[in-house]
């Protein structure tokens, strides 16, 4: 989607929103060097570099504040599809644990549920539960976060005991590792839609991004 005050874009997994930790160049590099016309560009929001899906970009202050406006005070709507271990029941359940962020001995920054961290919200809800013969049994769900904590989705899932496929910080490394010989590649992570009102308009938006092909060959 496009218009004179916003940009959405469906970011491929592995690409990193903006360059730092040893990035040279994420998505708002690249946009600014493709259109060097744009007097302003700049992230509304982030996603994980692993994660795939919705992005949205200001390409003016005024949208890009009301935007965060929105995005703070939770009045935006962000569904994420996923691809989980385990038999996630077909109903949604929510999970409230507070995250607690932390760095490991490498520099790396790590989340995980501990008390006294920040309050987490997030609703999961199983969508199809399918077996890949001789692997085990996964699920299709859709995650909507009421809180936007880092690595949020991944880590409330990983303490329930449905840890995200393919994901390298929190997940099942050893089935990570069949699947890969498999030909699944990298975190099944999807931001699948936004809905929210149009910055300067103040119509309602709902933003799609299609499932990932990775997506529809596993699930």
């Amino acid at each position: 989607f496009e218009d004179d005050v916003l940009l959405a874009i469906d970011k491929p997994a592995g690409v990193a929103v903006h360059g730092g930790s040893g990035v040279a160049h994420g998505v708002i590099e690249r946009l600014r060097a493709a259109r060097p016309e744009a007097r302003f560009l700049e992230l509304a929001h982030r996603l994980d570099r692993e994660t795939s899906g919705v992005l949205l970009i200001g390409k003016k202050r005024q949208a890009l504040l009301a935007l965060h406006a929105q995005l703070r005070e939770r009045v935006t709507d962000k569904r994420y599809r996923a691809v989980v271990i385990g038999r996630w029941p077909l109903r949604t359940k929510t999970v409230q644990h507070p995250l607690h962020r932390y760095l490991t001995d490498d520099g790396e920054r790590r989340v995980r549920v501990q008390a006294g961290g920040q309050a987490a919200i997030t609703r999961i809800t199983g969508l199809r539960q399918f077996e890949l013969p001789g692997v085990g049994e996964f699920t299709l769900v859709e995650a909507c976060i009421e809180t936007g904590r880092t690595h949020q989705i991944r880590v409330h899932l990983a303490h329930s005991g449905f840890p995200i496929v393919g994901d390298d910080k929190y997940g099942n490394f050893e089935l990570n590792k069949i699947l890969e010989k498999l030909g699944y590649k990298g975190m099944f992570l999807h931001a699948f839609a936004i809905s929210f009102r149009h910055p300067v308009e103040g119509r309602p938006l709902r933003v799609e991004a299609p499932l990932p092909a990775a997506f529809e060959r596993l699930a």
